[in-house]
């Protein structure tokens, strides 16, 4: 019984050791430049003031043309926004809610509960402003291999030339990151927003700042499970090492 939970704890932290600092980019992808984030690695947690500075980014860009279908305006408490605050910024946006008593739809202030409100009626109005289907960014960096860093390099992936052997269509732009033309035309620039804490505005920082903003959309109790994951090893560590010492004093009892 021993020797499984010594095997099972340090086949664990094994894992975790053995886990990739940089993801695996897919074969054919385009450049992926790799960043050094705050949450990776075990003991990696986000940066709260980062997380703000990209929620300038959503919320003055983004939002305009895309969408976090599974992103609920109480998450904001998790990185400081006050209750208040959160009910101030829900009552900015008109939900859609119903079928009332009468069975029709009706608009209605936003309210903590509600999910982020998509800036198109439907998808075929979204399409037909675009030219194509802008996608949901609620998880957009964990259905990306390449993940966070295929995020950032494509934001800043716009190049005024394609390679030779490309042809870009009228409308489209090329983007290194995902090695294709895309319909999405560049939209990272210096000082796109002014930084509330004096963060310096450069394309690499914003970039940056709205990647870590969606991966904590998409991973918002990352932070949480790494801590429930420590905890969890310490407790088996010091388990294992007790059990050690029990069997060391039961069998020194024992004439051999």
């Amino acid at each position: 019984m021993l020797r499984k939970i010594l095997i099972a704890t340090l086949g664990a932290a094994g894992l975790l050791a053995a886990a990739p600092a940089q993801p695996v980019q897919a074969a054919g992808a385009g450049h992926i430049e790799h960043v050094n984030w705050s949450f990776e690695g075990v003991f990696g947690t986000f940066d709260q003031d980062q997380l703000h500075r990209g929620w300038q980014i959503w919320t003055g860009y983004c939002a305009m043309c895309h969408s976090l279908d599974y992103f609920a305006f109480r998450n904001l408490e998790q990185i400081g926004f006050s209750e208040e605050e959160v009910k101030e910024i829900a009552a900015e946006y008109t939900i859609t809610d119903g079928p009332d008593d009468t069975g029709e739809m009706f608009d209605r202030e936003g309210i903590p509960a509600d999910y982020w409100p998509s800036p198109y009626a439907n998808d075929e109005e979204a399409t037909y402003i675009n030219g194509a289907l802008p996608p949901d960014l609620s998880v957009i960096t964990k259905g990306r291999a390449g993940g966070p860093d295929y995020v950032y390099s494509y934001l800043l992936g716009f190049d005024d030339e394609p390679p030779e052997d490309q042809t870009v269509p009228a409308g489209s732009y090329w983007n290194s990151a995902a090695h294709m033309s895309v319909k999405m035309p560049p939209q990272i620039f210096e000082e796109m927003v002014i930084y509330e804490d004096g963060t310096k505005e450069t394309p690499e920082q914003h970039a940056k700042d709205i990647t870590a903003f969606l991966h904590w959309v998409a991973e918002p109790h990352l932070d949480e499970r790494k801590g429930t994951g420590i905890v969890t090893m310490l407790f088996l560590l010091v388990l294992t090492a007790l059990l050690y010492a029990l069997k060391k004093q039961i069998w020194s009892r024992v004439e051999h």
